[in-house]
């Protein structure tokens, strides 16, 4: 009887993996995309991480939605452009108008059981248990999540599930730039011969933007790089490294119980992170800064039975917008309106690297404990950036040749036409999200007006 029980559930299993999968989302904090020995990193070595890209499908444009937990944790949970509905910096409350549609309400409206674990942030650090849709599993921890993950993982589920598993590394790097102990125990001090070297693009470009600077400046605690020697960099970038391999290894907890209750056949698994760090690429430490180390984020989706095993994708992907949207296409929960993401689920399930998906991303930031504004337009082969103020606040890079961002293109009447074409989706962007202006009246994309319906809304 029992073995007939075990078949019984494992068809009913079967019956709704097809089109009601399973879904594990599995991110860490503070991981650019760059940190995985499975996109030829050899500074670090990640087999976990690496073990789901070899059975999934690995988007290398995959961008976050806001470069700062709390704000890009608003997208992927709200499916809202943060600045839209005031959630840009970290601490801001979710509005009350959308605790009953997070991604959490809507798929377990849709018959899902619905588990998380780990860090929240929206702005409590713990998920509330019962609220936002979701059964709290763990507290935030990385200590002990990834078992209480694999213990949910084990158990007899009549209904398709959706698990979160939330780990706050490799963002102990704050507290290590800060000389600060770290949370989960701090990394042994190396030999400085065996630190990673600097990366390519260590410098800063000649005509970088210069509120980036006075930001570091003015807030010592989040940035206290300004005073780092290349030796000091070379630490940075080692123990983040150790980091990310200690978050490695807890994930490979979370896989080793997919293995082990045979869940790959039924369940879609999800790896990303909410935003990356600098790295010490052009002098830069920690996030808000629309560098490419720090909103190119890590994405891979590995689809029941492994199908499109190993197959990287070039589409662009707005991590925290998307992932809402696609999470309520896989299960069959209703869309909210003014949801703001492009589900990629169709371009996934082809698997054609070569499949037309949306013609671009935007990113948009607040510097953490800052007043600078900033927003990025990622084209197909160029990124356009633009701070609210400050000399030389528009950037444009060429993303097939220098993805390490040190030619801005904004300086060379050669790339006029392809600027003005960014500056206009941004200002589109603007006024279809009602994105307020820095200053009333007076639109922050260069040779734009604000619209007469728009300036009165903003008086």
């Amino acid at each position: 009887m029992k073995g007939l029980a075990c078949a019984s559930l494992l068809g009913t299993s079967m019956a709704y993996a097809a089109d009601r999968p399973n879904i594990i989302y599995i991110f860490t904090d503070q991981q650019t995309a760059r940190a995985m020995s499975c996109v030829g990193n050899t500074d670090v070595h990640t087999p976990n991480i690496d073990r789901l890209a070899a059975a999934g499908v690995i988007f290398e444009n995959a961008y976050c939605t806001a470069p700062l937990s709390g704000p890009s944790r608003a997208a992927m949970f709200t499916g809202r452009r943060p600045d839209e509905v005031k959630m840009l910096t970290n601490g801001a409350p979710m509005p009350d108008s959308l605790q009953t549609q997070t991604l959490g309400t809507l798929v377990k409206a849709a018959g899902y059981d619905c588990a998380y674990g780990g860090k929240w942030h929206l702005p409590l650090l713990d998920v509330p248990d019962k609220k936002f849709g979701f059964d709290q599993i763990y507290h935030h921890s990385d200590d002990g999540l990834a078992e209480a993950c694999a213990a949910y993982l084990s158990r007899k589920h009549t209904k398709p599930f959706f698990l979160v598993a939330s780990f706050d590394n490799p963002h102990n790097i704050c507290e290590f730039a800060r000389s600060q102990n770290l949370p989960y125990g701090n990394i042994p001090t190396p030999d400085l011969r065996d630190c990673p070297g600097l990366p390519a693009n260590f410098a800063k470009n000649p005509y970088d933007a210069d509120v980036i600077e006075n930001e570091r400046a003015n807030n010592y605690n989040v940035y206290p790089s300004a005073t780092f020697t290349p030796e000091d960099w070379r630490l940075y970038r080692y123990t983040y490294y150790r980091l990310v391999e200690k978050v490695d290894k807890e994930i490979g907890k979370i896989v080793d119980a997919i293995d082990r209750n045979n869940l790959w056949e039924s369940t879609i698994v999800i790896f990303s992170s909410d935003h990356g760090d600098g790295v010490g690429a052009h002098h830069w430490n920690q996030k808000s800064a629309l560098y490419e180390e720090v909103v190119n984020i890590p994405l891979i989706v590995t689809l029941p039975g492994k199908k499109h095993a190993g197959t990287v994708m070039p589409q662009l992907i707005s991590n925290g917008v998307d992932f809402f949207a696609t999470i309520c296409d896989w299960t069959g929960a209703t869309l909210p309106k003014g949801a703001a993401g492009t589900s990629f689920r169709k371009i996934v399930e082809e698997g054609n690297p070569q499949a037309s998906h949306q013609p671009y991303v935007i990113t948009e930031t607040r510097f953490d404990g800052g007043t600078t504004r900033g927003w990025m337009v990622r084209t197909e082969r160029y990124k356009y950036v633009l701070y609210d103020k400050g000399r030389h606040r528009e950037q444009l890079f060429d993303m097939q040749t220098d993805r390490g961002e040190m030619r801005n293109l904004m300086m060379e009447k050669a790339y006029e036409e392809i600027a003005q074409q960014h500056r206009d989706i941004l200002a589109q962007f603007m006024e279809k999200h009602h994105i307020r202006p820095t200053r009333p009246a007076i639109h922050d994309v260069p040779g734009k007006v604000l619209k007469k319906k728009a300036q009165s809304a903003y008086k």
